[in-house]
Formats: C-alpha cells, sequence, structure tokens
C-alpha cells in the first residue's frame, strides 16, 4: 500500500493516477489533476447542454446530477472536485477507521475531506441521501469549507445551521435536503467515512477527484479533466456561432431556417471573414479563435 492509502481513507497518489490516466496535464502533489485555472475561467460561460453534448459524444452518459436545494441559486460554481465518500455506521468498521485516524492527531471524520482542500476545489461528497441525522455540514465546516477554497459543495445528502451558511456571499451550494440534527448522536452511529478522493456516485453521476465542477441552472455537471478543454472550447465556438447567426438574421441577409440547418459553405465563409474582422471585440480568447480559423478549410 502507498503511504496516501493509510492516511485516513485517501486514495493513494498511484491509484489516482491510475484512474484518471486520460489526463496528461499537470497534477496536483497527490496525483489529482490539475485543470488549469484560465480553463476554470472559460467555464463560467459553459451551458449544461453544451457540456453534455461534449460528454454524451465522448461516450460519458453518467455526468449530471439534478434535482437539489442551492445556496445562492443565481451564482454559478466551478471548481476541481475533491469527493469524499459516507456510507452507512457499522461500529467495528467505523471504529477501526476512527482510531487510525486519531492516532495521526485527527478528530471528526466529516473534518478529513475538508483538511485536502485548497483555493477552487469543491467539496463533493456522497452522504447516501441520509435526511434525519445525516448532517455533517453545518456552519463551521461549511465556513471552513469557504476559507480554503472560495467555493460551495456539491452534497447528496442533507445540511444543517442553513441559515449561518446562507450568510457565506459565495458559498454556492448544491445539497439534497436540511435538517436540524447532527450524524453519529451518542448511541446513533449513521454515517462513516470510507473514501478521500475515490470516485463517489453522486444521485446519478460519476464523480473523480480532479473533475472539474459545473453548478448552474439547478444542475451539476461533472466533467472529467481530460474533456474540460474540449467542453469549453466547443461552448466558445457555439457562442460565436450563436452571434453571428443572431447578427445576420437581425440584418436580414440569411432566414432563420438557413441559420438553424446546418450551414452551406457560403454561410460557413462569412462566418470565418465575420471571425478575422472581429476577432479583437469577442468575447473569446484571439489565440482559441486564430486556432479555429488555421483548421478551416474556407
Amino acid at each position: 500500500m502507498g503511504y496516501q492509502v493509510v492516511i485516513s481513507q485517501q486514495i493513494s497518489k498511484e491509484e489516482l493516477i491510475f484512474l484518471t490516466q486520460e489526463w496528461k496535464g499537470e497534477r496536483f502533489e497527490d496525483g489529482r489533476p490539475k485543470v488549469p485555472d484560465e480553463i476554470l475561467d472559460r467555464m463560467h460561460l459553459v451551458t449544461h447542454d453544451e457540456a453534455w453534448a461534449v460528454m454524451k459524444n465522448a461516450g460519458y452518459f453518467y455526468q449530471y446530477a439534478d434535482g437539489w436545494q442551492i445556496i445562492n441559486p443565481d451564482s454559478i460554481l466551478i471548481g476541481r472536485a475533491v469527493t469524499a465518500t459516507f456510507i452507512p455506521g457499522r461500529p467495528d468498521i467505523h471504529d477501526a477507521i476512527d482510531a487510525r485516524g486519531k492516532a495521526e492527531g485527527k478528530k471528526g471524520q466529516n473534518s478529513w475531506p475538508v483538511d485536502v482542500l485548497i483555493k477552487r476545489d469543491v467539496y463533493v461528497a456522497d452522504q447516501f441521501g441520509i435526511h434525519v441525522n445525516g448532517p455533517t455540514i453545518g456552519d463551521n465546516v461549511g465556513n471552513a469549507i469557504y476559507a480554503k477554497t472560495g467555493n460551495g459543495i456539491v452534497y447528496h445528502g442533507a445540511i444543517r445551521d442553513i441559515a449561518g451558511l446562507k450568510e457565506l456571499p459565495g458559498f454556492t451550494s448544491y445539497f439534497s435536503s436540511y435538517h436540524p440534527s447532527h450524524h453519529n448522536q451518542q448511541g446513533n452511529l449513521n454515517t462513516m467515512l470510507v473514501g478521500i478522493n475515490h470516485p463517489t456516485r453522486i444521485k446519478q453521476a460519476t464523480v473523480m477527484a480532479g473533475d472539474v465542477v459545473l453548478g448552474r441552472d439547478g444542475g451539476v455537471s461533472f466533467i472529467p479533466a481530460h474533456l474540460a478543454e474540449k467542453v469549453v472550447i466547443t461552448s466558445e465556438i457555439v457562442r460565436l456561432r450563436d452571434m453571428f447567426g443572431h447578427e445576420r438574421i437581425r440584418e436580414g441577409k440569411y432566414t432563420a431556417g438557413q441559420i438553424d440547418m446546418r450551414w452551406a459553405d457560403d454561410i460557413e465563409r462569412d462566418f470565418s471573414q465575420w471571425l478575422n474582422e472581429r476577432i479583437d471585440q469577442l468575447p473569446v480568447p484571439k489565440a482559441q479563435i486564430q486556432e479555429f480559423l488555421k483548421n478551416r478549410t474556407w
């Protein structure tokens, strides 16, 4: 076993790299894919529809989850996933895990995943949807998460202290329910932590550490690290084509029917010229437009 396996349920660096071998870019010290900040910045304008299309075409069908309650629903949640997996409590397993963590100087298990968070992370936790006596996140843990990441959470379970969490302006969060109770009260062991940064299930989605979390419009997409740049570039091209199409329809140069269908070659040539003429004013990086134009056949 690697060192990381022995430390409080965290996946080993070797296993994390093995499971994310499609990612060819930079990694954090623990092996987690490090999607560049620039891609995270550009991700803010991506819609679920655009992300879904790219992932579906690549064979990834279980990367979107909806049906959430939301804190700060008008904001967009973007960041790199740190995953935590909780399962129903069983005393022998829980006590063994707990004893090892306490020997390492750690406190409650619900804080162990929080300890590994850094800026621009999103804490993604499978709390198996537990409601009564389920919450492992209240305003204290929530403040710790926000201080470390500047982000909120995606949490398949119940939170508590919701009034306090709503006071955090950047704590855009997706959660299953609210309940004022607390997990693992004396004599009622009901949750235990079995994995940090292992693959985990969030409702109908599979999430891996390092996935880019896109939370907006009531749903959350979990974009594999190696597809994040493609999702962003596809979104940007769709955005530019929409701008061009809407402008030309308003001018009366083309009909809505011509723009809605596969574009004829003369429209594609017009689009390329339109891009060239406006390359410094468009809301997409100039280098990205130049790369797109370089690969055009007209």
